[in-house]
């Protein structure tokens, strides 16, 4: 099935446009942009730079995907942007394309939800069926793990990572590392325990959940420092994935420390 093209739209020459696209009124659409298989950009769209856009993915008026970065180190390298399959992308939805500095490219997974006016900053790398809810900001070279939610109008300062099946609170300011299945409230963001409703609504067994438990009390325990802690709590789950995922996130560290429990010291 061809594309359907709406006669306002402006689909540049060079522009990839998949079987059973559709591009509705007044959209724009770059040269080197590609749009895969069954996508709707329903109006107002823009697709700029060297910017893919997985198969049924569904963008909403006046989303603004692939311009130039934010960044004034930024001068003009070329550098892209790559969205997956059966994304939507809300009213005024903003992502960027990489930098030198980064890596030159930002990526968006598959079955994401990103809801009005979220931003998406240069060099990120966000996994699968992510929400972000209204007005979430994600700054520059940060990392979002799969099944992650973050709230309406929190922000994530640049490089920290939010791992997999984490829940970052609604007017949360995250300048920290959030562990996966860790929850982050507040401003500044603390660690106020595990997402035990996602991990429930996600299908986990209570045994998972009982293991992630107590393996996030020794972790955040006061005794010790947080590496000496990791490595008690390592050879006890040793056969856990979900734990050893936290251990392993730990482990990698990053620029950001992490996020830890109020009255907890970041010790390690």
């Amino acid at each position: 099935m061809s594309a359907t093209i709406h006669p306002s739209a402006v689909v540049e020459d060079g522009a990839q446009i998949g079987d059973g696209a559709k591009i509705g009124p007044f959209c724009h659409v770059g040269p080197q942009a590609v749009i895969g298989e069954g996508c709707e950009l329903l109006s107002h769209v823009v697709v700029a730079g060297m910017t893919a856009i997985g198969p049924r993915t569904r963008i909403y008026p006046f989303a603004s995907l692939g311009h130039p970065p934010q960044d004034l180190k930024y001068r003009g390298e070329a550098s892209t942007l790559s969205v997956g399959s059966d994304c939507l992308i809300r009213e005024g939805v903003t992502m960027n394309p990489g930098t030198a500095g980064g890596g030159l490219s930002t990526t968006v997974g598959n079955a994401c939800a990103f809801l009005a006016n979220s931003h998406v900053g240069h060099d990120c790398h966000v996994g699968d069926n992510v929400v972000f809810s209204n007005n979430v900001m994600l700054a520059g070279h940060c990392t979002v793990g799969n099944y992650a939610i973050l709230g309406g109008g929190a922000a994530v300062i640049q490089f920290a990572r939010v791992g997999a099946h984490a829940f970052v609170g609604g007017l949360s300011g995250l300048e920290n590392d959030c562990i996966p299945y860790g929850m982050v409230l507040g401003n500044r963001a603390y660690l106020s325990g595990l997402n035990i409703i996602g991990l429930q609504r996600r299908g986990f067994s209570r045994e998972d959940i009982h293991a992630l438990r107590r393996a996030y009390r020794l972790l955040f325990a006061p005794e010790g420092t947080l590496m000496e802690r990791v490595e008690d709590v390592a050879a006890e789950f040793d056969t856990h994935k979900g734990v050893q995922e936290i251990l392993d996130f730990i482990r990698e560290g990053g620029k950001r420390s992490i996020c830890t429990p109020r009255d907890t010291p970041a010790a390690g």
